[in-house]
């Protein structure tokens, strides 16, 4: 009798690690190419139309309304009247026995996320690709009851998987979804999670997927790294401004009652937003990649200083008011997109005034990194999803170093992020 136990536990043992493993494949290529496939129509919609916004002032003013408008339509008629949450929506899915992602979220975030980006709103895909991805983790969950047990692995392997193919950094999707999400592991997390990101990173590899940012990185220089340390400081107080306006601005929006009202409010500070300063126009990646291009050139006039600061103040308030009023999406690209002009500012004044002959570029990278480590509390995730942004591993200790410096100084000032803060009832 014993040994027929045991051998109907062995089998049933093999039968879910078989059934995982063959999930596992189907949910990296699934989350695999829904990143890829939110990347590109992003990337191509949101050109065309800050083009036209930049050639049409008029734009400006109505295309943040209209995307937060359809949003809400969709919301209201097709997705179940219930908003987007983001991240804390996994949470809430991983932290209880019983709650899922219910499947509507998987095209809930992809329409939702692309129309906030394209039209305007100062935000970027990667939640809504990474909840998307966890949706699709989730429902391959729930179709088979073997799988009971381990809901957290697969949704894990979803997003480990989505973050792969947004990044072209596998090291990057494994951190995120430990260091963010699950924060423990099981052997069977190793195995999905493993998986998943293999297909995923296959298939970009499949597809050719060239890096976010075409960027060359020389060398770097040890006389540097006081000013790296600094710039570790000022992204960590950086990030805690971001997190404290996300949560601010978005109590007090809660308390406006009719949603028509939160779309005007929202889409009014937008648009005004955008007609001051362009640059804030969906990811900001466009803005990025002209500085990175020009950041050898650039010198530090009183135009291109307010301009920075501008951007500085403003970034973290018209995020906020974007997701605030209904759009979709997080503090990923906001984080990235700070950590750029925060670095190139600091380098530029550092060669002006104190002749430090630093290189803006790197500044700009390793500002990059350090924001987002200190936004996210994840230093490693932000390490590695950095150097498979722009494909280069050159600047690795440095940013390892600052992403450490600035995730503890802002946890000292303030030790919540916008994921683990719950609002006092």
């Amino acid at each position: 009798m014993m040994n027929k136990t045991t051998q109907l536990r062995k089998d049933h043992k093999k039968i879910t690690l078989q059934k995982l493993i063959i999930a596992s494949v189907l949910i990296g290529f699934s989350a695999a190419f829904l990143a890829v496939s939110l990347k590109k129509l992003t990337e191509h919609y949101e050109e065309i139309l800050f083009h036209k916004a930049n050639a049409n002032w008029l734009l400006f003013l109505i295309f943040p309304f209209f995307g937060l408008s359809i949003i809400y339509f969709l919301r209201e008629y097709l997705f179940k009247k219930k908003e987007n949450k983001g991240i804390k929506e996994i949470f809430e899915s991983t932290g209880s026995p019983t709650k899922r992602l219910p499947g509507y979220k998987i095209p809930s975030h992809f329409f939702n996320g692309l129309l906030t980006v394209i039209f305007g709103g100062s935000t970027g895909i990667e939640v809504s690709t990474v909840v998307a991805s966890a949706a699709i983790g989730s429902v391959a969950q729930k179709k088979e009851n073997v799988f009971k047990r381990h809901k957290t692995e697969l949704v894990c392997a979803g997003i480990a998987a989505g973050i792969t193919a947004l990044f072209n950094s596998p090291i990057a999707g494994i951190l995120f979804s430990f260091e963010v999400i699950s924060r423990k592991i099981s052997r069977f997390y190793l195995i999905t999670i493993a998986i998943a990101v293999s297909v995923s990173y296959g298939f970009i590899l499949l597809l050719d997927e060239k890096p976010l940012f075409e960027v060359a990185i020389t060398t770097w220089y040890l006389k540097a790294f006081p000013y790296f340390i600094l710039l570790g400081l000022l992204a960590g107080v950086n990030s805690v401004y971001l997190t404290k306006c996300v949560i601010y601005i978005k109590s007090k929006f809660a308390e406006i009652e009719k949603h028509t009202t939160k779309i005007i409010i929202g889409s009014l500070i937008i648009s005004f937003s955008l007609l001051l300063l362009p640059q804030l126009y969906g990811e900001g990646y466009h803005a990025v990649k002209e500085i990175f291009f020009n950041a050898e050139n650039i010198t530090l006039t009183y135009s291109f200083g307010l301009t920075v600061l501008g951007i500085l103040l403003l970034k973290p308030i018209i995020t906020s008011v974007t997701l605030a009023s209904g759009g979709d999406g997080g503090v990923f690209a906001p984080s990235m997109f700070l950590g750029a002009f925060l670095g190139l500012l600091l380098a530029v004044i550092l060669n002006t005034f104190f002749k430090a002959d630093v290189i803006p570029i790197n500044f700009m990278v390793i500002g990059m990194a350090a924001t987002l480590s200190a936004s996210i509390h994840a230093p490693f995730t932000a390490l590695f999803l950095i150097c498979g942004l722009i494909n280069d591993y050159t600047l690795f200790v440095p940013i390892l170093v600052v992403c450490l410096i600035s995730k503890t100084t802002a946890q000292l000032i303030y030790p919540y992020t916008v994921y683990s803060y719950q609002p006092k009832n």
